[in-house]
């Protein structure tokens, strides 16, 4: 009778320690998704901040450039 007693007893342990390792384990990967509608917002933000600098300040930026190159190769 003893042994069935110790063999539930230590199923029931090792069920609950089970459980509680897959709580932990779901806990910290729920955690360190993070907030995804958050990161594609700031993504697309910059990316349409990007975009529209490009937009404006292309030419001026692609002159600017030019420049620094023909006066390092001319040095």
């Amino acid at each position: 009778m003893e042994t069935l007693c110790s063999e539930t007893t230590k199923g029931e342990i090792v069920t609950a320690l089970l459980h509680r390792l897959s709580c932990h384990l779901a806990n910290f990967l729920r955690r360190e998704r993070g907030d995804v509608p958050g990161w594609v917002l700031i993504t697309l933000m910059t990316a349409g901040l990007v975009v529209a600098l490009w937009a404006l300040a292309g030419p001026s930026l692609g002159q600017v450039f030019n420049q620094a190159v023909t006066r390092v190769v001319s040095f």
